[in-house]
């Protein structure tokens, strides 16, 4: 049947009628909406108080003397140590260093530093170009070639991971993380979540990064923790090397600090020693700053720097046993 002009205009007064009483209740539920998504993103967090970082430093897994040489039965170990105290209710990240994989070409090419800025601020010195090469085109050359070493020692990790059962996903820095000097400055997490939701452990590493000023840089295992600490709240940090922990008197080694607190960490922070090995990201002194600037941070924050070449000494930390050097409040 055709519809007359009146009913038309009787249809459409019936439809603005109806708007008129939805609209109030979609606001009404937006609110609620809203009201409920802050809810959940406070008990996620409150939830991630159990999450326990755990980087594996490159020390550990390469040889750092030979350039792309990974330590593959020690690799196997620590996968096996970690498949042993892993539950799903427990949830980790797993983090790892690039060692000789990285280092050396990351330090060839002054990957870290970046470029000096090639155009005004707030442009991206990515799109200068001259006869229709890259300004520091060297410099990017060298910026993959580190991200392709440090995306090889990546795949060793992961069938290493694999073998011993662990439902690990690699999660590649580069593709999700741009920086600003020395820190993160966006990352979608999302993913990352997503993975720990679904009862499997996320694996990040120290990788090559855009950076929004320098064009590009690298971003070490820390770096990424601190974010990741920083968003996530876990519990505890675990830094598993070589070292057996912070040395009262390195480099002669022979008092083992048990535990820093903040306030001894002021009176001993001259004290603690850099690495033995080249490591363009920084040595003991600045990982243990940046573990102390995240305890001022976040409450109930504990870091561990200990040496997993010992075997059973990755699972004991995992337990909760005091091994290494504990930093806490």
């Amino acid at each position: 049947m055709a519809r007359t002009p009146a009913l038309k205009r009787k249809t459409a007064a019936a439809a603005r009628s109806r708007l008129g009483r939805f609209v109030p209740l979609n606001e009404d539920m937006r609110k609620l909406y809203r009201t409920l998504d802050a809810h959940i993103r406070v008990c996620y967090i409150q939830r991630m108080t159990g999450l326990t970082l755990l980087k594996l430093g490159g020390s550990l897994i390469t040889d750092k003397d030979k350039p792309f040489t990974p330590r593959l039965d020690k690799l196997n170990a620590l996968a096996d140590e970690i498949a042993s105290s892993w539950t799903s209710d427990r949830p980790l990240i797993l983090g790892h260093g690039s060692g000789s994989f990285g280092h050396a070409a990351a330090k060839r090419y002054g990957t870290r530093d970046g470029l000096t800025p090639l155009v005004p601020a707030g442009r991206s010195p990515l799109l200068r170009s001259k006869r229709g090469e890259t300004e520091g085109g060297a410099y990017w050359k060298g910026f993959a070639e580190v991200w392709f070493q440090a995306s090889q020692l990546n795949r060793f990790v992961m069938e290493a991971l694999r073998g011993a059962g662990l439902p690990a996903v690699a999660l590649a820095p580069v593709s999700a993380v741009t920086a600003r000097g020395p820190r993160v400055a966006r990352w979608d997490l999302t993913p990352l979540r997503a993975a720990l939701e679904a009862g499997l452990v996320p694996v990040v590493y120290g990788d090559v990064i855009f950076d929004e000023a320098r064009g590009g840089t690298i971003l070490s295992t820390e770096d990424l923790f601190a974010h990741l600490a920083r968003e996530l709240r876990p519990g505890r940090i675990l830094l598993a090397g070589l070292e057996a922990g912070v040395w009262e008197d390195f480099p002669a080694r022979t008092r083992l600090v048990s535990r820093i607190s903040l306030q001894s960490y002021e009176a001993m922070r001259a004290e603690i020693g850099a690495s033995s090995s080249v490591d363009v990201t920084g040595g003991m002194s600045a990982k243990v700053g940046l573990m102390f600037e995240l305890i001022r941070e976040i409450p109930g924050l504990t870091a561990r720097i200990f040496s997993a070449e010992e075997a059973g000494n990755l699972s004991r930390a995992l337990a909760g046993e005091a091994v290494g050097t504990e930093l806490g409040a």
